[in-house]
């Protein structure tokens, strides 16, 4: 439990679509991304259901003390495995729902189905040593009171007990309150090439 009664469990499959809300709700680098796509469920599509579908063991939500999960901290252990899983089982079930963009992808929508579609993205040499990664939102509400970091240490020692040394992320280099946050759990950044996006790493002790 956190110091305002708040609690920290493990993901059930009732919190399914409150976590798709707060993954809607944050999704815009932080802000509200309900007005940017024709199917809002295109962001927890492609960054919260899956993961509760591969791994359900490493979804962990706050509880606002009513039942309700106000934030989430989700991934995989494997990237290479959940890529193929993702590939292979995840697709071809939201495929037609989100079909492929056509290329180069131009509006947010489309870049968001590129991804989708490309699954293979996950895979990168330079996180060979951090294979585990996450994804993690809180509603503004329930940001900045130490839930972040409580979410953050339950998730690394779900790995750390898995025998998985460390951890990546990857974001936005515009949110720069969120690489605030990350910056002080202790996640540096590795040069990737070929991407805009900033990728993270930490261990995960």
């Amino acid at each position: 439990m956190t110091e305002d009664g708040r609690v920290i469990r493990g993901y059930r499959a009732g919190d399914r679509d409150a976590v798709g809300e707060v993954c809607v709700r944050t999704a815009d680098d932080g802000d509200d991304s309900s007005g940017l796509y024709p199917d809002p469920d295109l962001m927890p599509v492609l960054f919260a259901w899956p993961y509760l579908e591969h791994d359900p063991d490493l979804g962990f939500v706050l509880d606002d003390g009513t039942g309700r999960a106000v934030g989430y901290v989700l991934g995989c252990a494997d990237s290479a495995a959940f890529a193929a899983w993702f590939g292979r089982c995840w697709l071809p079930g939201v495929a037609e729902r989100f079909p492929p963009p056509p290329e180069p992808p131009r509006t947010p929508d489309e870049r968001m189905r590129h991804l989708l579609h490309h699954p293979e993205r996950m895979v990168t040499p330079e996180i060979a040593a951090h294979p585990a990664h996450l994804h993690i939102d809180l509603l503004p509400g329930f940001q900045g009171n130490g839930h972040g970091r409580a979410l953050m240490t339950t998730f690394l020692a779900a790995l750390a007990r898995r025998g998985v040394a460390g951890v990546h992320l990857v974001m936005s280099r515009t949110n720069v309150g969120a690489r605030a946050f990350y910056d002080r759990l202790g996640f540096t950044e590795i040069a990737v090439p070929g991407t805009d996006a900033a990728y993270l790493v930490r261990s995960t002790g």
